[in-house]
Parts: structure tokens; C-alpha cells; sequence
């Protein structure tokens, strides 16, 4: 029996394949395909099926297959988008409608890192959630609200916040600093109106305000404290999450993973969740994950067999 975990991102889909035997599985092939969007963004639906399509041909998987799960940002457990999708996925892959999931990859993340055993995982990339399992079975989440409503914690938001306090430089409400100019020249302006007409432009996107925090976070590290202010509440709103989920699912020690570029490559933000983390939930537990996302995903697939739906 051949099951399918896809984990799709903006840029790039990865696709593995593994031969199911037993409770185990044998590792048959990755493939690699096209990012994804959102299905309700212009060529949404087509970009979704070719994601699909070309990454598990490139693992040799078409027309093979006896199950299949994808884990994609924005679709939301237990609704009318992720029925969409997962029906969208069984069509492209000619499954049953009932061997087929497209859901968040938080999901597939946590099921990647914790597979059965209870643990809390937080994720901080451009954006940023905080999902969990308890013994039971039990999940809960909390953030990844989108960047308009609930971006503390993530990349996104130390850029953003570096911008505004880039701004109070430049009105005198605060001296100047390098790190002004630098924010600016990353984004090729040269005056606050400049900025201003390019955060509201159609064309920029989320991703460019956390492509500063790197410089946000180098400032916080060489003594602004400005800047140290914004690592740190961006950080204690993430923990505050973690906080959250291991409260709501009763878990008094919780294990838990980090996850996501700013986890990975940001260690003042890093390390300054976890103090946060120490102060409000100290038995936490820091580890590391036992999969990644696509062996979510493929545990998924594994229960649409054992456990249909």
C-alpha cells in the first residue's frame, strides 16, 4: 500500500513517498513540485492541482496511490475550505474522496514532530501559530490569525514593528540610528512618504516586512533597546501561545518543538521565547522534533487507512 505526504509551501511542494507494511513504512521517493497560493487567489485552484500533480510525479507516484495528505498554510480544520481542497486533492490524484486530507500544515507539523505522543509545537516564519495534542487525542491551537489580526510572535511582526520605529527616527520622536537607513535601503525608499505609498501598495506582501527582521533583531543584539523591546514582546507574545495551548490541553510538562525560519535563524528571538516560556511554564520541555512535515503528513494518511474518517 503506497501513501502520499505532501508539504506545500509558497515556493516549493515536497512530495514523499513510502510503501505502508504493518504499522511501518519504507521510504520509496521524494519529489519536488511548484508552491502553492491560497484557492481563492487568482489561479489558486490550478496552482493547488499542479503543486499536487508535479511533485508526486516526480516521486513516481501517479495513478498509484491508496491514500494521500497534503498539509498547506490556511486551510482550517473542520471547514468548508479544507472540504473544498481535500475533494480538489482526491480529483487530482484519482482517490476516494475519503482517502484524501488537505489540511494546515501545522497540522502535518505537529503530527511530524510529536506522532503519537502528546507535545506542543510553535511555529514562527513569516507568519506564526501554536498547535498541540494532548494524551487523548485532544488538539488545540492558538495564533496564526493572520498578519491583519494576530501576527505577534513571527517574522512579519518584527519587521513591521522595526518599520514603525524607523519612522518615529525619522520624525525626531526618537534619535536616529543606522538601522533607519538600513530598514530603508532594504526596501529601496528613501523618505518616509516613499514607505508609506510602498507598504500600501497591492504588490507588497507580508513576506518583505519579515525579510527585515534579520536587521531588527542584529540592532536589539548590538544595544538598541528600542529594538530589544520589539524582540522581546514579539517573543512573549509566542510564548503566551505556547503558554495557552499546554493550559487548554492540561499539559503540565509540556514537550515542545520550534519551528520556522525566525526559530531557526534568529537566536535573540530563539532564546528569548524560551525565557519567556521559563517564566510562565517553566517544566516545559525543549526538543526535537521526531519527523518533519511530510511524515505528518504520511502519519495523516496512515489514519485516513486505519482510521478512516
Amino acid at each position: 500500500m503506497l501513501l502520499a505526504g505532501f508539504d506545500a509551501g509558497q515556493t516549493t511542494t515536497r512530495c514523499r513517498i513510502v510503501e505502508l507494511v504493518g504499522d511501518h513504512w519504507r521510504e520509496i521517493a521524494t519529489g519536488l513540485g511548484p508552491g502553492i497560493s491560497h484557492l481563492e487567489a487568482a489561479n489558486g485552484t490550478e496552482r493547488f492541482q499542479a503543486a499536487i500533480r508535479t511533485s508526486s510525479a516526480n516521486a513516481g507516484a501517479i495513478g498509484s496511490l491508496d491514500a494521500a495528505v497534503i498539509g498547506a498554510s490556511g486551510i482550517e480544520r473542520g471547514t468548508p475550505l479544507e472540504e473544498r481542497a481535500s475533494r480538489l486533492m482526491a480529483r487530482t490524484l484519482d482517490l476516494a474522496p475519503e482517502r484524501a486530507l488537505a489540511t494546515g500544515d501545522e497540522r502535518t507539523a505537529l503530527r511530524g514532530a510529536f506522532p503519537e505522543q502528546p507535545g506542543i509545537v510553535a511555529i514562527s516564519g513569516t507568519g506564526m501559530i501554536c498547535v498541540g495534542r494532548n494524551g487523548q487525542g485532544v488538539e488545540h491551537r492558538c495564533g496564526g490569525w493572520g498578519w491583519r489580526l494576530d501576527g505577534a510572535g513571527a517574522a512579519f511582526d518584527l519587521g513591521h514593528q522595526g518599520l514603525q520605529l524607523s519612522l518615529r527616527m525619522a520624525d525626531g520622536r526618537l534619535p536616529d540610528h543606522p538601522l533607519r537607513e538600513e530598514l530603508w535601503n532594504l526596501l529601496g525608499c528613501s523618505s518616509s512618504e516613499e514607505l508609506k505609498a510602498l507598504v500600501v501598495s497591492p504588490a507588497f506582501r507580508t513576506a518583505q516586512f519579515a525579510a527585515l527582521a534579520p536587521a531588527v533583531v542584529s540592532a536589539a543584539e548590538n544595544g538598541l533597546k528600542e529594538a530589544r523591546w520589539i524582540v522581546d514582546r514579539s517573543a512573549a507574545a509566542q510564548a503566551e501561545s505556547i503558554h495557552a495551548v499546554a493550559v487548554v490541553l492540561g499539559l503540565s510538562q509540556p514537550q515542545v518543538v520550534g519551528q520556522g525560519g525566525a526559530f531557526e535563524h534568529l537566536l535573540l528571538f530563539r532564546n528569548a521565547v524560551r525565557e519567556a516560556l521559563s517564566e510562565t511554564l517553566p517544566e516545559a520541555q525543549w526538543c526535537d522534533p521526531v519527523g518533519d512535515a511530510c511524515d505528518g503528513a504520511l502519519n495523516l494518511a496512515r489514519d485516513l487507512v486505519i482510521r478512516p474518517r
